[in-house]
This record gives structure tokens, C-alpha cells and sequence, in this order.
């Protein structure tokens, strides 16, 4: 049989199956806690609970992975720069490109030309006389992007001058906006180079790990990774491409969702710990979307259209006016907590028992994950945090924290220090519905939720009503978002704007209706399955689809679903070539077609279209190739006219987009 190795990196954990290609099935699967201050550790974790001896029989590892998607959020990623060619300051304020397309000022350096649009003039810049006067900008960055405004017309000529020169002077990655993208808006391009920059030492971090794993285990083998369309490509374009992974880990989502239910129309509903991805299907495909929007930037990465809010297995459960909260921010269960730190048990014991309550989170630890890199950046009370916390984490309301003056804040947000606290995976685990982690802290952190909530009493009937009471907060959370997102597809014009917070009531308010009978009544419903993948997705997901009128399906393997859809996604590549016919007052005089690397015209139309396919195809199988494409190749091109007619019904052509699709396997 022919085996393949999956492995999804999360925010909370990294999963891994082998998978066996003939007969379409896992046979092996495990998991393990995402070590974010080491990777390798945790992608090793999860090869080592996978069989040797299959895994020594396996051709091929492929990787999905939510780093880059973070990173993107977050904001984090290398110091990276972009050098915008033939535009200037006014035209990026006319955009509002800080705002509109996530390019800061301090990020952008232009470069005025008098190219034209055609592609005919090129104006090349004097690359040494710009650097010599801005020296200090170019080498303050760690990576540089460069964006020409006529490089889809004259094929990308003051781009690649500019890779030569500066890659030359600097000795730092540069990335040409038109290797990434191929639509005229130069603002979009220039986003999609410079996070494309931004993300090269997170995902240059992420395969170092995975290679060092597999040396570790002396494993030798072929590495793919998922792009945000949920296709395929090679772990060396990967590193010179990550922009284009922003989505992995969604992306596998929906490819193991679909591929372990082969459902039609449906929606995949993944929850993780730290957020629900949730992704749509019809008619067997994924809805797409041609330009992700993610952290500020707006890009033309094509990717799988994915809804997230923040709901998880880690979610941070608090309380706010006397009732239970379920907060977007992810922490540590406790339950993990004290299998990391036994003393925390020991130290909640005394909490509870000494009747301490107050409006603060007194039974919260926080620990050290890892020590700044540059400890220059931080002020004297977050630097004093990090001695603190140095040696162990502390408890909240154990006496060595200033309670009301913690600068914890940052430091959480950069992954330096973790806060630990109650969340419904700790609530899973007193009610048994999972058993890894300790058990004990769980209950102790739920017993001061039952000395701080006046409606609850500190008796074990109270602690079952407690923890139904947030299992049923998770599902009326999942509940209003599943109503949202069916709604607003929709009715994407109705809804363009969102959904406003008393339509927001009105579907709260659903979720109670219990039939149509009445005087009055009003509901939601769809006929499309939910599809729950993710550990807790088979807890809260049922009772959705029950107040949705439909089926739930949990599949076999839905909590490494991830994993599974990095091992069984396809390569798919498509490329496309516009023709633009040339108006003349005594008609049409030829047509011209623009690839990446040249511009042709020809006389007829029929010529033009066959040129264009060809150079489509060609594009689109290198492409193909070089993201790790082996054998037959499927090749299919679509032509597609752009016609306008006149008020008396004369036709106009607007031009024709030919798109060569290509779909392989590795």
C-alpha cells in the first residue's frame, strides 16, 4: 500500500495520520500539544505517536499548518519593506493605502516613473542613485518587496531590475509583487509582497523545525505543504511563497471535511482551541474567495472563503456583572496547566479553602513561555514580571503579583508569558467528555467560579449545572454564528455591511423558538448538513443543527481532520492570460495578449485566443511542476468573452480572459 504522512500545526495542537492512497483511509493518527516555543518538539511529539514502522514506509509528508495565519493577525513576522514603483505619496493617501490595503507609510518607500500603461515605455529607476540617498531605510529591513504599477503590461522589466540590484547590495530576500499576483491593482500586489516578506521567518522557522524532526528520526522523505486554496506545493516554494499559506490550516480543514463525508452542500464547522473556522460547500466545491483579507492587509491570494471568530476549546471563561462570559481570548485550560506544573493544583486547594473571592481573577496563573529576544524593548515592570515569573508561574491571588498593576498585557500578546484559567475544555473534563489532562485543577477552578456567581451554590449539583450552563454558552455562541454567516451568503447585498446588533438579538432570540405555532412565530433553518470537525465539534454542534432543522455529521477521524486534509489535497494550479482588443476609430486593429514575460499582438482573434491558451498551459504545468506535480497532468482551458452592447445592440469587445486549469497529484 502507499502511505502518506499529514501533519497540521494549530495554535494548541499538532496532529499527524498516516494515510493509505489505495484504499482511501487513515490507519493511523495521533496528537500532540503545539510547543510554540520550540516547534520541532511538538512536530516530533506527534511523528512519535504514529507507528515506526509506518511511518518508515511512507512516500510522501504533507503540512497544513495556522503559524502564518497568526503571524498575519498578530501582526508579526520579519521587519520588511516595499519599494512601490511609478506611484507617490498623494496617490497612497488618495487610497487610503494605510487603511484600505494594511500599507503604513514607514513600510513603503516610492519610486516615480514615467512608464507608461501600455507596456510600450519603461522608465527604469537609477537603483544606485536611489539607494545611496536612502541607504538607511533599505538596510534596516530584513526582507524587501518591490511593486512596479505597469509590471502586469511590460512584463515585470523595473521589478526584476530592481531583484538584481538591491538583492546584490543588501544580500536580503527580495519578492516581486508579479511572482505572487496578476491583477492590475498595484495597491492589492504591493499588500501581497510585502506580508509575503513579512512572513518569511515564520515559515522559514516552521519547515526548519519540520526538517529537523525528521532528521532526528533519520526520515527522508518528500515535504508538501497546504496553500491557502487548499492545493499543494513543495516545501522550497513554500519558503519563497508563504504568503500563499495564510490559510493553510482552514484550507486542509475543508479538504478533510468534505473528503471524510464527501458531502455536496454543507458547511464545515472546525473548532479548535482558540478560534471556529467555519467554511461552506456546494455542489461539492468550496466557495473561493480571489483576495484575502487578513490583519490589515488586503491581498490577491486566492484562498477558501472562511468565517473565524473566536471560540474554542481554550477560550477564556470570565465573569462580568455576576454572569459567565466566554471571552474571544485563548489561555491555558488548567487542566493542561497542572500536568506542566503539579504545584498549581496544591496552590488552587489553598485558594479555595481560604474563601478568598474578588472582582479579579484571583485563581489565573501566568508563566514564563519563553525570555524576550531583545529585553530593551520592554519597560522596568515587564522586564520585573519576567524575573518573577522566571522560576515558576504564580497564582494570581498568591501574594506575589501586584494584582491591580500586572503589565502582563504585551507580554501575553507576544507569546512571552501565557495566562492560565478556567475554559470549557477544563469544563470537558469534569464532565468526562475528555480525560487527558488533570482533572483535579478543573474542578478547582470551577469551585471559585461557584464562590463568585451569587446564583449558584458550592455544591456538586451546582458545579453539573455550572458546567452544563457554559457547554450551553458554547452552543448558543456557535448557534448565532452559523445564523450570520448563512445569512450573509445569503444575502450578501442585504448584508454587506454586517449584521447589526439587533438583528444579532433577533437570532439570539430564535434559538429559544421552539416550533411555528403560536400567534407568532419565526425561526432559522437550512437544509445543508453541518459538518463538525475538531475535537469538542460532536459536544456542541448536534444541538445547532437540531434548533437548525437539519443533520449533524461527525466523521470518523473529525479531531485530525486537518491532518487528513494535508495528506489527501491535490495540486491545482490556474493561470490567466488577458486579451485586449485595439479600438481604433476604423474598428478593431489587432489584439494583444500579456503574459508575465511578454506582450504579443496579433491580427485575429482566433490567433490570439490559441497563443493565449498555449502560454496559459505552459505557465500553469511549470507552475504545476514545480510545486511537486509527478505524472499525468489534467489540463482544462476555458475562454471567456467580455462583451458590451449599445443602446442600439451593437456589440463592443471588451476584451477575453483565457484561464488554463491544471490538477495533479504528488
Amino acid at each position: 500500500m502507499k502511505l502518506g504522512i499529514g501533519i497540521d500545526t494549530g495554535g494548541t495542537y499538532t496532529d499527524a495520520v498516516i494515510y493509505d492512497f489505495d484504499n482511501r483511509k487513515v490507519v493511523a493518527k495521533g496528537k500532540s500539544l503545539t510547543t510554540k516555543e520550540n516547534l520541532e518538539i511538538g512536530i516530533g511529539n506527534a511523528l512519535d505517536s504514529l507507528p515506526a514502522d509506518l511511518i518508515g514506509q511512507a512516500s510522501v509528508l504533507s503540512l497544513s499548518t495556522t503559524l502564518a495565519t497568526n503571524a498575519s493577525v498578530e501582526n508579526k513576522g520579519g521587519r520588511a519593506k516595499l519599494v512601490m514603483i511609478g506611484s507617490n505619496r498623494k496617490i497612497m493617501e488618495w487610497v487610503y493605502a494605510g487603511i484600505v490595503y494594511g500599507l503604513k507609510d514607514e513600510d513603503v518607500f516610492c519610486v516615480d516613473t514615467n512608464s507608461s500603461f501600455d507596456g510600450k515605455i519603461i522608465d527604469d529607476p537609477d537603483w544606485e542613485l536611489i539607494t545611496a540617498k536612502e541607504d538607511e531605510w533599505f538596510s534596516d529591513a530584513q526582507a524587501l518587496a518591490v511593486a512596479d504599477v505597469y509590471a502586469m503590461r511590460n512584463g515585470a522589466v523595473s521589478e526584476r531590475s530592481a531583484k538584481e540590484k538591491l538583492t546584490s547590495k543588501y544580500a536580503v530576500p527580495l519578492v516581486m509583487a508579479s511572482e505572487l499576483a496578476n491583477d492590475l491593482n498595484v495597491m492589492e500586489r504591493g499588500a501581497t509582497a510585502l506580508l509575503n516578506a513579512k512572513l518569511l521567518p515564520t515559515i522559514e522557522e516552521f519547515m526548519g523545525a519540520v526538517k529537523a524532526a525528521l532528521k532526528k528520526r533519520h526520515l527522508n522523505i518528500k515535504e508538501m505543504i497546504v496553500r491557502s486554496d487548499g492545493s499543494l506545493m513543495s516545501d522550497d516554494m513554500a519558503l519563497t511563497h508563504p504568503v500563499k499559506t495564510i490559510l493553510s490550516g482552514p484550507a486542509a480543514s475543508v479538504i478533510g471535511g468534505r473528503g471524510l463525508t464527501d458531502c455536496s452542500d454543507c458547511l464545515i464547522v472546525d473548532m479548535g482551541g482558540t478560534t471556529t473556522d467555519i467554511s461552506i460547500v456546494q455542489g461539492g466545491e468550496p466557495i473561493m474567495t480571489d483576495g484575502i483579507r487578513i490583519g490589515g492587509f488586503r491581498t490577491q491570494v486566492r484562498g477558501v472563503f472562511i468565517d473565524t471568530f473566536g471560540l474554542g476549546g481554550d477560550s477564556r471563561i470570565t465573569v462580568d456583572n455576576g454572569k459567565i462570559v466566554l471571552n474571544a481570548r485563548r489561555v491555558q485550560p488548567l487542566c493542561i496547566a497542572a500536568s506542566m506544573f503539579p504545584q498549581i493544583v496544591n496552590e488552587l486547594s489553598v485558594l479555595i479553602y481560604s474563601n478568598r473571592t474578588g472582582t479579579l481573577p484571583l485563581y489565573e496563573f501566568l508563566y514564563l513561555v519563553r525570555k524576550p529576544a531583545d529585553p530593551r524593548r520592554y519597560n522596568t515592570k515587564e522586564l520585573e514580571l519576567i524575573r518573577k515569573l522566571d522560576k515558576r508561574p504564580l497564582m494570581l491571588g498568591g501574594g506575589m503579583l501586584d494584582l491591580y498593576d500586572i503589565k502582563s498585557k504585551r507580554l501575553e500578546d507576544e507569546g512571552i508569558v501565557m495566562r492560565c484559567g478556567l475554559t470549557p475544555t477544563d469544563i470537558m473534563h469534569i464532565l468526562g467528555d475528555f480525560t487527558r489532562y488533570d482533572k483535579t485543577a478543573s474542578v478547582l477552578g470551577a469551585k471559585y467560579f461557584l464562590k463568585v456567581l451569587p446564583e449558584y451554590k458550592e455544591t456538586t449539583d451546582d458545579l453539573m449545572r455550572l458546567c452544563n450552563d457554559i457547554y450551553d454558552l458554547v452552543r448558543r455562541k456557535l448557534y448565532e454564528n452559523i445564523v450570520r454567516i448563512l445569512l450573509t451568503n445569503k444575502y450578501p447585498k442585504l448584508f454587506s455591511k454586517g449584521i447589526d446588533e439587533q438583528m444579532m438579538m433577533l437570532i439570539r432570540e430564535s434559538r429559544n423558538e421552539e416550533s411555528f405555532g403560536g400567534f407568532f412565530g419565526f425561526g432559522f433553518h437550512t437544509d445543508v448538513s453541518l459538518i463538525g470537525i475538531g475535537a469538542p465539534t460532536h459536544i456542541f454542534l448536534p444541538d445547532v443543527a437540531e434548533k437548525l432543522g437539519t443533520k449533524c455529521v461527525i466523521p470518523d477521524h473529525a479531531e485530525v481532520a486537518n491532518a487528513v486534509g494535508a495528506i489527501i489535497a491535490d495540486i491545482s494550479v490556474q493561470t490567466v492570460v488577458n486579451i485586449s482588443p485595439e479600438h481604433t476609430p476604423n474598428g478593431i486593429s489587432g489584439y494583444t495578449v500579456r503574459t508575465a514575460e511578454e506582450t504579443k499582438t496579433f491580427k485575429s482573434p482566433d490567433e490570439a485566443v490559441a497563443y493565449a491558451g498555449k502560454a496559459a498551459e505552459l505557465s500553469a504545468v511549470a507552475d504545476a511542476r514545480k510545486r511537486g506535480a509527478l505524472g499525468e497532468l489534467r489540463v482544462e482551458i476555458i475562454v471567456k468573452p467580455d462583451t458590451a452592447y449599445t443602446n442600439e445592440g451593437i456589440a463592443i469587445d471588451l476584451g477575453t480572459e483565457v484561464t488554463a486549469y491544471v490538477t495533479g497529484r504528488i
